[in-house]
């Protein structure tokens, strides 16, 4: 079965078709870096990830782009909230999205394109439109005519005579209609601003993706993806302003993702519930936060909390003591089809990137391996390698949840801890302190680990 999913544009499911076989074009918006980002953007950046290791995984040769917004309306508020310049502004959240991008486990994108440095590029893309009649010049701004683009309203659905209602359009009597949006914006005191045939200004939020996309990926791509909230205006925007230059389709499949909730109510700092991904990765492994993201459907609205997080945390146990006990497992005879979990796991996330129900082929096979090596047959070593193979390929290439380095660095961690308590209960016995001696031995085992006392002195083991 081919990898399918469901197009924005299309309202349907459908089999990914690559402009060019075997290779896929992608292209997700990235952050405008004002801030640290929230949990609800790390949700959106991770999901971004897995799309491209799952077509990675299923053989196709991705290029990958995530713009940086470093010039924006929020970017210039900061600066001048703390009296330093917008390109210091800029700089110190861009380095900070690619710390924590790397530390959430996201792979670096093929192409990080900065809008101030794609300023020309986007210059000539509005000179295009504004030859093309699609756009017009009032006093140094630029704003695109969306009735000069029929197919304008067909990726959220909406129609113009419905714009003056809508979200996010200004009211400027200076526009022909009232939903016409800025592709240049003329230079305000204290700004920063370029050069332009219109003036010193700067570039709209909109234009910036169009033209940092097609300046690696081309007039026209493959998948464009990004958050529902982006559906409209932003995306929206961007195919007209694209397509009313090029005259082709801008990206043939849409990917959006569906919103964040903190204990069943809207993220907000005025309701003390906004968390940045850089909090919550102090609290929990990144490996669990990516784990509970991906026990939703991508598509589907997402609530967070502490309890999901914590089921999160022990459905990834189950995962790394299977892990281990198959590495260090004697061989036995026991036989288990690791391909035909492969078949299933492949066939269920094929369908629109089922996270949740590969995650749910990953578990049953969980209980079919821990079943094996329990059985007096045990498992072959074909069994085990296959076993591992397929883990490997899923719960650390794929998904990115399974860290196994960090597992023995644990591991060795947790040893010297224990060792570190062994000498604290010596030293109570060696003082006749049974009570303390005991109570250390109790509430070890209350955590699974018994403490045996012999001649030679005190061992421990997890239970």
């Amino acid at each position: 079965m081919a990898v399918r999913f469901y197009n924005t544009l299309s309202r349907s499911v459908e089999p990914l078709q690559p402009l060019v076989e075997g290779k896929v074009s992608f292209y997700a918006c990235g952050p405008t870096v004002y801030d640290y980002f929230h949990i609800g953007n790390a949700r959106s950046f991770v999901v971004a990830d897995i799309v491209r290791r799952y077509l990675e995984y299923r053989g196709y040769d991705v290029s990958f782009a995530m713009n940086i917004t470093d010039i924006d309306d929020k970017i210039i508020k900061k600066a001048h909230e703390e009296g330093v310049p917008a390109s210091e502004v800029a700089e110190k959240y861009a380095a900070a999205f690619l710390q924590d991008i790397e530390a959430l486990g996201i792979r670096k994108p093929d192409h990080t394109p900065r809008a101030t440095d794609t300023i020309q590029e986007i210059i000539n893309h509005i000179s295009g439109l504004i030859d093309a009649g699609k756009a017009y010049e009032v006093a140094g701004d630029v704003f695109y005519d969306v009735t000069s683009f029929p197919g304008y309203g067909k990726l959220s659905g909406k129609k113009l005579e419905d714009l003056v209602a809508g979200a996010r359009v200004e009211a400027d009597s200076r526009k022909h209609n009232p939903g016409d949006f800025a592709l240049w914006k003329s230079a305000k005191p204290e700004e920063p601003s370029w050069d332009s045939p219109w003036g010193k200004g700067r570039p709209g939020w909109h234009i910036e993706c169009s033209v940092m996309s097609q300046k690696f990926l081309g007039e026209t791509f493959d998948i464009h993806a990004g958050g529902n909230d982006l559906i409209f205006p932003h995306h929206e925007n961007e195919i007209a302003q694209s397509e009313g230059l090029t005259g082709k389709p801008f990206a043939n499949c849409w990917l959006h993702f569906g919103f964040l909730n903190i204990d069943n109510e809207k993220m907000s700092k005025s309701l003390g519930n906004f968390f940045t991904a850089r909090e919550i990765i102090k609290k929990y492994k990144p490996e669990t936060l990516r784990f509970f993201y991906l026990q939703t459907h991508y598509r589907s609205p997402l609530n967070f909390s502490q309890e999901g997080l914590d089921a999160a945390e022990k459905g990834l146990e189950r995962f790394r003591t299977l892990y281990r006990a198959l590495q260090n497992a004697p061989d036995g005879k026991g036989v288990i089809d690791i391909s035909a979990s492969r078949e299933r796991f492949n066939d269920v996330v094929d369908d629109d990137l089922n996270t949740p129900g590969g995650i749910g082929v990953l578990f049953e096979l969980v209980k079919e391996l821990n079943n094996g090596l329990s059985s007096t047959a045990g498992l072959s070593s074909d069994t085990k390698k296959a076993a591992l193979e397929f883990l490997n390929a899923t719960l650390i290439d794929l998904f990115g949840i399974l860290k196994i380095e960090d597992d023995a660095a644990s591991d060795e961690e947790f040893a010297s801890l224990m060792e570190l308590v062994l000498d604290v209960r010596s030293m109570a016995r060696q003082e006749k302190n049974w009570g303390m001696a005991d109570l250390i031995r109790d509430k070890l085992a209350e955590l699974n680990i018994v403490i045996e006392d012999g001649k030679s002195g005190s061992t421990w083991k997890k239970q």
